[in-house]
């Protein structure tokens, strides 16, 4: 059983607002007479009763942002329910993780992105979401982190990726022929900013140079191993033209979705 759940925060954003709108309009597209819901492993989304929408968390005290998404991931978990979560910002995969890690202790993370997001403290906001994987990987709640599609690499963050043995695979790296295998299961973090502008442009800090569509839906079903929950971050509705960022991730939502059930 796979819970959907939409978290609209941008508290820990930097520079631009908009991601807290993404949730509902991600899933206005996924629920679109214009296309249908199999996945292209052949899952009938439709015809299945194995996923459940939730509502909107409410995260009325930003304050205390981080405590209502860990405890409703783990409420989900502890019910026998994978979680994919719609945001929001990129700093909801640490509170998100740190669920996970309490029941899964040995999870792999799968993270699309044209940003390692492991700065130790960023705009004085160690939350900030350009820190989650920071956190996430001091706290020991990963067994791996695979960061794909980088391509704005600094020097403080390639320091950070060596001392928490991160796989950079960066887009001047990149293969098509990539394929992953892991023993444990693998959790999944989209940033549509990891797809090039051409694919998604309704994103806060677009960088040129990233992973098509194409690219990134074949990683996620070539992946060996099991894949147990994943969130989708990042869009933002205010930059997006004819809504083809948010067709986008109702794209991902809806592999993403095959993949666990399949």
């Amino acid at each position: 059983m796979i819970s959907i759940i939409k978290m609209p925060t941008e508290i820990n954003s930097s520079f631009i607002s908009g991601t807290s709108k993404a949730p509902p309009i991600i899933k206005s597209e996924f629920n679109s007479e214009a296309t249908n819901k199999f996945s292209e492993n052949g899952v009938d989304l439709e015809g299945m009763d194995n996923w459940v929408d939730l509502e909107n968390l409410n995260i009325d005290d930003q304050d205390k942002a981080f405590q209502s998404i860990t405890s409703a991931i783990r409420n989900e978990l502890i019910n026998d329910k994978y979680c994919i979560s719609i945001g929001g910002d990129h700093s909801i995969t640490y509170p998100i993780i740190s669920a996970y890690g309490k029941i899964f202790p040995k999870i792999n993370i799968v993270h699309f992105d044209a940003h390692p997001d492991l700065y130790e403290n960023f705009d004085d906001n160690p939350f900030s979401h350009a820190s989650p994987f920071a956190r996430i990987m001091e706290n020991d709640l990963a067994r791996s982190l695979t960061q794909i599609g980088i391509r704005t690499m600094n020097d403080h963050q390639q320091h950070q990726a060596i001392r928490y043995d991160v796989n950079v695979i960066t887009m001047a790296q990149f293969s098509n022929d990539l394929k992953l295998k892991f023993v444990d299961p693998v959790y999944i973090s989209i940033d549509l900013d990891g797809l090039d502008p051409a694919y998604a442009p309704g994103v806060s800090h677009p960088e040129p140079g990233g992973l098509s569509t194409r690219e990134v839906i074949d990683i996620i079903s070539n992946i060996d191993g099991k894949v147990i929950g994943a969130d989708i971050v990042e869009y933002n509705p205010d930059k997006d033209i004819n809504n083809i960022t948010a067709i986008t991730a109702a794209k991902l939502l809806k592999e993403v979705m095959g993949k666990i059930l399949k």
